[in-house]
Protein backbone atom coordinates (compact mmCIF):
# COMPACT_ATOMS: atom_id res chain seq x y z
CA UNK A 1 0.00 0.00 0.00
CA UNK A 2 2.47 2.59 0.62
CA UNK A 3 4.14 1.49 -2.50
CA UNK A 4 1.15 2.42 -3.90
CA UNK A 5 0.93 5.92 -2.33
CA UNK A 6 4.66 6.85 -3.39
CA UNK A 7 4.12 6.11 -7.22
CA UNK A 8 0.70 8.10 -6.84
CA UNK A 9 2.34 11.04 -5.13
CA UNK A 10 4.89 10.83 -7.88
CA UNK A 11 2.41 10.54 -10.60
CA UNK A 12 0.80 13.74 -8.99
CA UNK A 13 3.86 15.81 -8.97
CA UNK A 14 4.78 14.70 -12.92
CA UNK A 15 1.45 15.73 -13.25
CA UNK A 16 1.72 19.28 -11.48
CA UNK A 17 5.26 20.13 -13.20
CA UNK A 18 3.61 19.62 -17.05
CA UNK A 19 0.53 21.52 -16.05
CA UNK A 20 2.89 24.27 -14.24
CA UNK A 21 5.47 23.93 -17.68
CA UNK A 22 2.09 23.99 -19.81
CA UNK A 23 1.19 27.52 -17.95
CA UNK A 24 4.11 29.13 -18.28
CA UNK A 25 4.70 28.11 -22.27
CA UNK A 26 1.25 30.03 -22.54
CA UNK A 27 2.32 32.63 -20.35
CA UNK A 28 5.44 33.07 -22.32
CA UNK A 29 3.24 33.05 -25.36
CA UNK A 30 0.72 36.06 -24.33
CA UNK A 31 3.60 37.87 -22.38
CA UNK A 32 6.26 38.64 -25.24
CA UNK A 33 5.28 39.67 -28.59
CA UNK A 34 6.13 38.77 -31.86
CA UNK A 35 8.47 40.55 -32.41
CA UNK A 36 10.62 39.11 -29.67
CA UNK A 37 13.23 36.38 -29.92
CA UNK A 38 12.66 34.69 -27.04
CA UNK A 39 12.02 36.80 -24.15
CA UNK A 40 14.11 39.70 -25.07
CA UNK A 41 13.38 43.06 -26.91
CA UNK A 42 14.35 42.25 -30.58
CA UNK A 43 18.30 43.08 -31.19
CA UNK A 44 18.93 43.63 -34.84
CA UNK A 45 19.32 40.26 -35.94
CA UNK A 46 16.20 39.32 -34.28
CA UNK A 47 14.25 42.63 -36.19
CA UNK A 48 15.58 41.04 -39.19
CA UNK A 49 14.44 37.67 -38.41
CA UNK A 50 10.83 38.67 -37.49
CA UNK A 51 10.65 40.56 -41.05
CA UNK A 52 12.22 37.58 -43.36
CA UNK A 53 14.61 39.01 -45.00
CA UNK A 54 13.98 36.10 -47.98
CA UNK A 55 10.70 36.74 -48.53
CA UNK A 56 8.69 37.71 -51.56
CA UNK A 57 7.73 40.93 -49.63
CA UNK A 58 11.55 42.03 -49.27
CA UNK A 59 12.63 41.06 -52.61
CA UNK A 60 9.65 43.28 -53.86
CA UNK A 61 10.22 46.13 -51.74
CA UNK A 62 13.80 46.34 -52.78
CA UNK A 63 13.15 46.22 -56.68
CA UNK A 64 11.29 49.39 -55.75
CA UNK A 65 13.77 51.27 -53.67
CA UNK A 66 16.62 50.11 -56.48
CA UNK A 67 14.58 51.88 -59.32
CA UNK A 68 14.25 54.96 -56.74
CA UNK A 69 18.13 54.74 -55.98
CA UNK A 70 19.19 54.65 -59.95
CA UNK A 71 16.59 57.48 -60.71
CA UNK A 72 16.47 59.97 -57.79
CA UNK A 73 19.20 62.09 -56.83
CA UNK A 74 20.53 62.83 -53.23
CA UNK A 75 19.45 66.14 -53.64
CA UNK A 76 15.82 65.51 -53.25
CA UNK A 77 14.09 67.92 -51.38
CA UNK A 78 14.04 69.20 -47.81
CA UNK A 79 10.21 67.94 -47.18
CA UNK A 80 7.62 65.48 -45.64
CA UNK A 81 7.62 63.46 -49.16
CA UNK A 82 10.87 62.74 -49.54
CA UNK A 83 10.96 61.30 -45.63
CA UNK A 84 8.72 59.07 -46.09
CA UNK A 85 10.92 57.68 -49.24
CA UNK A 86 13.43 57.63 -47.09
CA UNK A 87 12.00 55.95 -44.13
CA UNK A 88 11.00 53.22 -46.78
CA UNK A 89 14.71 52.47 -47.09
CA UNK A 90 15.96 52.77 -43.31
CA UNK A 91 13.08 50.20 -42.72
CA UNK A 92 14.68 47.98 -45.99
CA UNK A 93 17.90 48.37 -44.70
CA UNK A 94 17.14 47.28 -41.19
CA UNK A 95 16.25 44.01 -42.78
CA UNK A 96 17.91 43.35 -45.90
CA UNK A 97 21.40 44.99 -44.21
CA UNK A 98 22.31 46.26 -47.82
CA UNK A 99 24.32 49.76 -46.98
CA UNK A 100 23.57 51.50 -50.48
CA UNK A 101 19.66 52.44 -48.49
CA UNK A 102 21.92 53.74 -45.91
CA UNK A 103 24.47 55.42 -47.88
CA UNK A 104 21.45 57.02 -49.90
CA UNK A 105 19.78 57.93 -46.76
CA UNK A 106 23.15 59.79 -45.60
CA UNK A 107 23.62 61.27 -48.61
CA UNK A 108 20.55 63.05 -48.66
CA UNK A 109 21.08 64.65 -45.34
CA UNK A 110 24.66 65.06 -45.21
CA UNK A 111 23.63 66.91 -48.59
CA UNK A 112 21.03 69.26 -46.71
CA UNK A 113 23.45 70.03 -43.92
CA UNK A 114 26.16 71.00 -45.97
CA UNK A 115 23.28 73.71 -48.00
CA UNK A 116 21.69 74.55 -45.39
CA UNK A 117 17.85 73.32 -44.21
CA UNK A 118 14.99 75.60 -42.55
CA UNK A 119 12.72 73.57 -40.30
CA UNK A 120 9.51 75.58 -40.26
CA UNK A 121 6.78 73.32 -40.15
CA UNK A 122 5.19 69.66 -39.60
CA UNK A 123 6.35 68.52 -42.73
CA UNK A 124 9.64 70.10 -42.64
CA UNK A 125 10.08 68.60 -39.34
CA UNK A 126 10.10 65.42 -40.78
CA UNK A 127 13.34 64.65 -42.60
CA UNK A 128 14.83 65.25 -38.87
CA UNK A 129 13.33 61.42 -37.88
CA UNK A 130 16.19 60.18 -40.67
CA UNK A 131 18.53 62.05 -38.80
CA UNK A 132 17.76 60.41 -35.78
CA UNK A 133 18.43 56.91 -37.55
CA UNK A 134 21.89 58.23 -38.93
CA UNK A 135 22.66 59.20 -35.61
CA UNK A 136 21.74 55.53 -34.09
CA UNK A 137 24.35 54.39 -37.19
CA UNK A 138 27.05 56.62 -37.16
CA UNK A 139 26.81 58.07 -34.00
CA UNK A 140 28.06 61.17 -35.74
CA UNK A 141 27.52 64.49 -33.42
CA UNK A 142 26.19 66.65 -36.79
CA UNK A 143 22.94 63.88 -36.89
CA UNK A 144 22.11 64.72 -33.76
CA UNK A 145 22.02 68.70 -34.04
CA UNK A 146 20.15 68.46 -36.61
CA UNK A 147 17.49 66.42 -34.02
CA UNK A 148 18.33 69.37 -31.17
CA UNK A 149 17.35 71.70 -34.36
CA UNK A 150 14.01 69.88 -34.56
CA UNK A 151 13.12 69.27 -31.09
CA UNK A 152 13.94 73.04 -30.36
CA UNK A 153 11.52 74.26 -32.75
CA UNK A 154 8.69 72.01 -31.30
CA UNK A 155 9.24 73.14 -27.70
CA UNK A 156 9.95 76.97 -29.00
CA UNK A 157 8.81 78.40 -32.19
CA UNK A 158 6.03 76.58 -33.43
CA UNK A 159 2.85 78.51 -32.78
CA UNK A 160 0.13 76.05 -30.78
CA UNK A 161 -3.70 76.31 -30.96
CA UNK A 162 -5.33 77.06 -27.17
CA UNK A 163 -4.86 73.57 -26.34
CA UNK A 164 -1.15 73.20 -27.01
CA UNK A 165 -1.68 71.48 -29.85
CA UNK A 166 1.40 72.58 -32.66
CA UNK A 167 0.12 74.41 -35.59
CA UNK A 168 0.26 72.09 -38.84
CA UNK A 169 2.35 74.96 -40.67
CA UNK A 170 4.38 76.17 -37.65
CA UNK A 171 5.56 79.33 -37.63
CA UNK A 172 2.76 80.83 -40.13
CA UNK A 173 -0.77 81.33 -39.60
CA UNK A 174 -1.85 82.39 -43.42
CA UNK A 175 -4.33 79.28 -43.26
CA UNK A 176 -5.30 79.37 -39.45
CA UNK A 177 -3.56 78.00 -36.33
CA UNK A 178 -4.91 74.64 -36.89
CA UNK A 179 -4.16 70.91 -35.96
CA UNK A 180 -3.80 68.77 -39.32
CA UNK A 181 -4.05 64.85 -38.63
CA UNK A 182 -0.53 64.29 -40.76
CA UNK A 183 1.50 66.21 -38.40
CA UNK A 184 0.94 63.23 -36.18
CA UNK A 185 3.08 61.53 -38.38
CA UNK A 186 5.17 64.22 -39.73
CA UNK A 187 6.89 65.35 -36.27
CA UNK A 188 5.90 62.20 -34.30
CA UNK A 189 8.32 60.26 -35.97
CA UNK A 190 11.14 62.41 -34.29
CA UNK A 191 9.49 62.46 -31.28
CA UNK A 192 9.13 58.72 -30.89
CA UNK A 193 12.34 57.60 -32.88
CA UNK A 194 14.79 60.08 -30.56
CA UNK A 195 13.00 59.42 -27.28
CA UNK A 196 13.36 56.12 -28.01
CA UNK A 197 16.77 56.15 -28.73
CA UNK A 198 18.32 58.31 -26.15
CA UNK A 199 15.87 57.39 -23.28
CA UNK A 200 14.25 61.00 -23.65
CA UNK A 201 11.11 61.12 -21.32
CA UNK A 202 10.16 64.91 -22.51
CA UNK A 203 10.42 64.05 -26.02
CA UNK A 204 8.13 60.57 -24.99
CA UNK A 205 5.92 62.96 -22.90
CA UNK A 206 5.26 65.62 -25.95
CA UNK A 207 4.21 63.02 -27.92
CA UNK A 208 1.53 61.42 -25.85
CA UNK A 209 0.19 64.99 -25.24
CA UNK A 210 -0.05 65.93 -28.92
CA UNK A 211 -1.49 63.20 -29.54
CA UNK A 212 -4.10 63.68 -26.86
CA UNK A 213 -4.49 66.78 -28.18
CA UNK A 214 -5.04 65.92 -31.29
CA UNK A 215 -7.84 63.11 -30.26
CA UNK A 216 -9.82 65.14 -28.27
CA UNK A 217 -10.07 67.71 -31.32
CA UNK A 218 -10.47 65.33 -33.95
CA UNK A 219 -11.61 61.81 -33.51
CA UNK A 220 -14.94 61.48 -34.35
CA UNK A 221 -17.64 58.79 -32.76
CA UNK A 222 -17.36 56.97 -35.32
CA UNK A 223 -13.39 56.35 -34.52
CA UNK A 224 -12.10 58.00 -37.90
CA UNK A 225 -10.32 61.53 -37.70
CA UNK A 226 -10.74 64.74 -39.13
CA UNK A 227 -8.45 66.31 -41.61
CA UNK A 228 -7.89 69.48 -39.67
CA UNK A 229 -9.87 71.38 -37.13
CA UNK A 230 -12.02 73.72 -38.18
CA UNK A 231 -9.54 77.05 -37.16
CA UNK A 232 -8.42 76.51 -41.04
CA UNK A 233 -9.25 78.43 -43.82
CA UNK A 234 -9.89 75.63 -45.99
CA UNK A 235 -13.38 74.67 -46.11
CA UNK A 236 -14.29 70.82 -44.64
CA UNK A 237 -17.18 68.78 -44.99
CA UNK A 238 -18.78 67.10 -42.05
CA UNK A 239 -18.83 63.22 -42.32
CA UNK A 240 -16.33 63.65 -44.82
CA UNK A 241 -13.11 61.48 -43.40
CA UNK A 242 -9.70 61.37 -45.16
CA UNK A 243 -8.17 58.04 -45.82
CA UNK A 244 -4.54 58.88 -45.94
CA UNK A 245 -4.85 61.58 -43.04
CA UNK A 246 -5.89 58.22 -41.10
CA UNK A 247 -3.40 55.91 -42.00
CA UNK A 248 -0.78 58.29 -40.97
CA UNK A 249 -2.23 58.29 -37.33
CA UNK A 250 -2.59 54.74 -37.07
CA UNK A 251 1.11 54.13 -38.54
CA UNK A 252 3.14 57.03 -36.11
CA UNK A 253 0.66 56.11 -33.15
CA UNK A 254 1.18 52.49 -32.55
CA UNK A 255 4.75 53.02 -33.38
CA UNK A 256 4.51 54.70 -30.58
CA UNK A 257 3.02 52.09 -28.30
CA UNK A 258 6.10 49.61 -29.66
CA UNK A 259 8.40 52.03 -27.98
CA UNK A 260 6.07 52.32 -25.05
CA UNK A 261 5.54 48.58 -24.76
CA UNK A 262 9.57 47.76 -24.54
CA UNK A 263 9.97 50.28 -22.03
CA UNK A 264 7.37 48.62 -19.71
CA UNK A 265 4.99 51.71 -20.12
CA UNK A 266 1.11 51.50 -21.30
CA UNK A 267 -1.33 54.35 -22.40
CA UNK A 268 -4.37 53.63 -22.15
CA UNK A 269 -6.19 56.26 -23.56
CA UNK A 270 -3.73 56.37 -26.57
CA UNK A 271 -4.57 52.73 -26.86
CA UNK A 272 -8.30 53.36 -27.07
CA UNK A 273 -7.71 55.97 -29.64
CA UNK A 274 -6.00 53.64 -31.74
CA UNK A 275 -8.47 51.01 -31.44
CA UNK A 276 -11.09 53.05 -32.03
CA UNK A 277 -9.42 53.91 -35.39
CA UNK A 278 -8.41 50.59 -36.27
CA UNK A 279 -11.89 49.22 -36.12
CA UNK A 280 -13.31 52.02 -38.13
CA UNK A 281 -10.63 51.17 -40.66
CA UNK A 282 -11.24 47.46 -40.83
CA UNK A 283 -15.12 48.04 -40.99
CA UNK A 284 -14.56 50.34 -44.22
CA UNK A 285 -12.33 48.39 -46.47
CA UNK A 286 -12.95 47.74 -49.78
CA UNK A 287 -14.19 43.88 -50.21
CA UNK A 288 -13.35 43.44 -53.37
CA UNK A 289 -10.00 45.19 -53.79
CA UNK A 290 -8.51 44.72 -50.15
CA UNK A 291 -8.06 48.80 -50.08
CA UNK A 292 -9.69 51.90 -48.70
CA UNK A 293 -11.32 55.17 -50.91
CA UNK A 294 -9.67 58.47 -50.65
CA UNK A 295 -12.86 59.18 -48.52
CA UNK A 296 -13.06 56.38 -46.51
CA UNK A 297 -16.88 56.21 -45.30
CA UNK A 298 -17.81 57.42 -49.23
CA UNK A 299 -17.62 54.36 -51.06
CA UNK A 300 -17.95 54.64 -55.19
CA UNK A 301 -18.14 58.17 -54.64
CA UNK A 302 -14.25 59.19 -54.90
CA UNK A 303 -11.36 56.59 -55.82
CA UNK A 304 -9.45 53.66 -54.08
CA UNK A 305 -5.98 54.75 -53.33
CA UNK A 306 -2.87 52.86 -52.26
CA UNK A 307 -1.40 54.71 -49.48
CA UNK A 308 -3.85 54.09 -47.32
CA UNK A 309 -3.70 50.61 -47.64
CA UNK A 310 -0.06 51.10 -47.09
CA UNK A 311 0.08 53.05 -43.88
CA UNK A 312 -3.09 50.69 -42.08
CA UNK A 313 -1.22 47.62 -42.89
CA UNK A 314 2.13 49.36 -41.27
CA UNK A 315 0.02 50.44 -38.34
CA UNK A 316 -2.40 46.95 -38.17
CA UNK A 317 0.86 44.68 -38.52
CA UNK A 318 2.90 46.79 -35.74
CA UNK A 319 0.05 46.68 -33.58
CA UNK A 320 -0.77 42.56 -34.06
CA UNK A 321 2.82 42.14 -33.50
CA UNK A 322 2.86 43.72 -29.92
CA UNK A 323 -0.53 42.25 -28.99
CA UNK A 324 -2.34 45.87 -29.39
CA UNK A 325 -4.69 44.14 -31.77
CA UNK A 326 -5.47 39.86 -31.56
CA UNK A 327 -5.30 37.58 -34.70
CA UNK A 328 -8.64 39.13 -36.26
CA UNK A 329 -6.54 41.68 -37.95
CA UNK A 330 -4.63 39.11 -40.02
CA UNK A 331 -7.06 38.94 -42.52
CA UNK A 332 -7.39 42.58 -42.81
CA UNK A 333 -3.49 42.68 -43.59
CA UNK A 334 -3.21 40.12 -46.27
CA UNK A 335 -6.49 41.49 -47.74
CA UNK A 336 -4.77 44.85 -47.85
CA UNK A 337 -1.24 44.04 -49.15
CA UNK A 338 -2.75 41.60 -52.15
CA UNK A 339 -4.52 45.41 -52.64
CA UNK A 340 -0.99 47.65 -52.57
CA UNK A 341 0.74 44.64 -54.52
CA UNK A 342 -2.13 45.02 -57.32
CA UNK A 343 -1.35 48.08 -57.63
CA UNK A 344 2.55 47.54 -58.73
CA UNK A 345 2.79 47.50 -62.26
CA UNK A 346 5.95 46.22 -64.40
CA UNK A 347 7.05 48.49 -66.74
CA UNK A 348 10.43 48.79 -69.08
CA UNK A 349 12.95 46.35 -67.90
CA UNK A 350 10.36 44.89 -65.55
CA UNK A 351 11.02 47.99 -63.12
CA UNK A 352 8.24 48.49 -60.60
CA UNK A 353 5.76 51.65 -60.35
CA UNK A 354 3.66 52.44 -57.46
CA UNK A 355 0.55 53.19 -58.93
CA UNK A 356 -3.03 54.69 -57.59
CA UNK A 357 -1.29 57.31 -55.10
CA UNK A 358 -3.65 60.50 -54.70
CA UNK A 359 -1.34 63.71 -54.63
CA UNK A 360 -0.81 66.14 -51.72
CA UNK A 361 -3.92 67.29 -49.95
CA UNK A 362 -5.69 70.03 -47.51
CA UNK A 363 -8.68 69.95 -45.91
CA UNK A 364 -11.43 70.09 -48.01
CA UNK A 365 -15.23 68.67 -49.53
CA UNK A 366 -15.59 65.33 -50.89
CA UNK A 367 -15.88 66.36 -53.93
CA UNK A 368 -12.24 68.64 -53.81
CA UNK A 369 -10.87 65.31 -52.25
CA UNK A 370 -12.24 63.13 -55.49
CA UNK A 371 -10.76 65.61 -57.61
CA UNK A 372 -6.98 64.85 -56.77
CA UNK A 373 -4.57 64.08 -59.28
CA UNK A 374 -4.12 60.23 -59.29
CA UNK A 375 -0.28 59.50 -59.87
CA UNK A 376 2.03 56.70 -60.19
CA UNK A 377 5.55 57.23 -58.09
CA UNK A 378 4.76 59.65 -55.92
CA UNK A 379 7.66 59.69 -53.06
CA UNK A 380 5.53 59.19 -50.33
CA UNK A 381 3.10 56.46 -51.58
CA UNK A 382 6.43 54.72 -52.45
CA UNK A 383 8.05 54.87 -49.10
CA UNK A 384 4.69 53.63 -47.63
CA UNK A 385 4.32 50.77 -49.98
CA UNK A 386 8.08 49.95 -48.83
CA UNK A 387 7.54 50.09 -45.28
CA UNK A 388 4.39 48.38 -45.58
CA UNK A 389 6.01 45.36 -47.88
CA UNK A 390 9.02 45.62 -44.65
CA UNK A 391 6.49 45.93 -41.59
CA UNK A 392 4.08 42.63 -43.00
CA UNK A 393 6.45 40.45 -44.13
CA UNK A 394 7.43 37.78 -41.69
CA UNK A 395 3.80 37.38 -40.47
CA UNK A 396 1.36 34.97 -40.81
CA UNK A 397 -0.72 35.69 -43.44
CA UNK A 398 -2.76 33.73 -45.75
CA UNK A 399 -3.73 35.25 -48.78
CA UNK A 400 -7.77 36.09 -48.65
Amino acid sequence: MRKYYLILAITLAMAAVALLSCTEDNQTAKTYPFDYCGTIQPDAQCWKETRDPASDNIALAKRIADKHLAHNPAELKWDWGETVLMLGMYELYRVSGESKYLDHIKGWMDHHIENGYEIGSSDSCAPASLAVELYRETGQQKYADVVEDALYYLSDVSLRTPEGGLNHMGTLDLVGVALWVDSLFMFGNVLTRWGELTDDTEALAEYEAQFGIFTDQLQQENGFYTHATDETIFEQEEDVFWGRGNGWVLAAGYDHMRVRYNRGESLPAMETALDRLAAAAMNWQDDESGLWWTVMNHPGETYLETSVAALFSIGMARAWRYGYQDDDVLPVIAKAMEGVRSRIEMEGDDAPVVTGISGPTNPSTLEIYGDVRIRDDITYGVGAVIMSLVETSGLPLETP
